[in-house]
């Protein structure tokens, strides 16, 4: 499995849960770094793109020798970047989870406002599966979720762009939502995942491991609403053991399988 992401210092986000994540799944986890970040419990402190040629040496060094099963992308900071690894994929035939990151947990912007087009029109109609959260859709599409009817908008929203199929991710639905509510759909069918919303503040990385989790699965050969439905019951037992880290908000665990046997 091929990450394309950004790395995170502090190691709750980013590359580094990514390949904590293909590791407790069972997948050899391999990686295209995009930039570098400054980043802990508290926020992202600084940030620093790569270069569009390293990313591209490292994209075709892993592939053309050893080849992937899955790929997937999270941070893409620039428009340059997004189109550099578009066009990377558009030439790799195997699934890709696209986890458009738009901002940190701490709301620390990490794609500029001017990639998004790009991200429209090169980089979603590349997914297999897209995994924007709330705040993700309103920035790509205009649509602002507050219920669970908004999602499907929200969804048919994602779709017109290219995805095949997309999760939009109720986790930050307002209210007092019992549940953690997820839609799954490709346009004509729909899997509403729902889990126990759980109060843990600790909850870095969530998104990245969601994708990472998903594109485990399609790796392996499951189905997408297979994919999705194990990666949430994951992600769910993750959150759950997520733990204090620093004096922010602290990364959920990746390993919670380990320590659950």
């Amino acid at each position: 499995m091929l990450t394309v992401a950004g790395s995170d210092s502090g190691g709750g986000a980013g590359i580094q849960a990514d390949l904590k994540t293909m590791l407790a799944l069972g997948a050899h986890g391999m990686s295209v770094l995009t930039a570098v970040t400054a980043q802990n419990s508290l926020g992202v402190q600084g940030a620093w793109e790569l270069p569009a040629e390293a990313v591209r040496a490292q994209y075709r060094s892993v592939v053309d020798d050893i080849g992937v099963q899955a790929v997937k992308t999270g941070m893409l900071s620039s428009a340059e970047l997004v189109e550099t690894v578009a066009e990377l994929l558009a030439d790799t035939q195997a699934p890709v989870v696209v986890d458009p990151v738009g901002v940190s947990k701490h709301g620390d912007p990490l794609l500029a406002a001017s990639a998004l087009d790009s991200v429209r029109t090169k980089l979603l109609p590349t997914a297999t599966v897209a995994t924007p959260n709330l705040d993700e859709v309103a920035q790509l599409t205009g649509v602002r979720v507050e219920s669970e009817d908004d999602m499907r908008r929200a969804a048919a929203a994602v779709l017109a762009y290219g995805a095949r199929w997309v999760v939009i991710k109720g986790g930050h639905l307002s209210g007092e939502a019992v549940d953690a509510v997820d839609l799954l759909t490709d346009g004509s069918e729909e899997h509403w995942l729902r889990a126990t919303r759980l109060d843990n503040r600790h909850t870095h990385g969530t998104g990245c491991t969601l994708a990472s989790a998903i594109a485990s699965g399609l790796a392996k050969g499951q189905s997408v609403p297979e994919a999705v439905a194990a990666a949430k019951d994951y992600v769910t037992g993750a959150i759950a053991g997520g733990f204090a880290l620093g004096g922010g908000i602290g990364p959920v665990d990746h390993g919670w399988r380990f320590r659950a046997v």
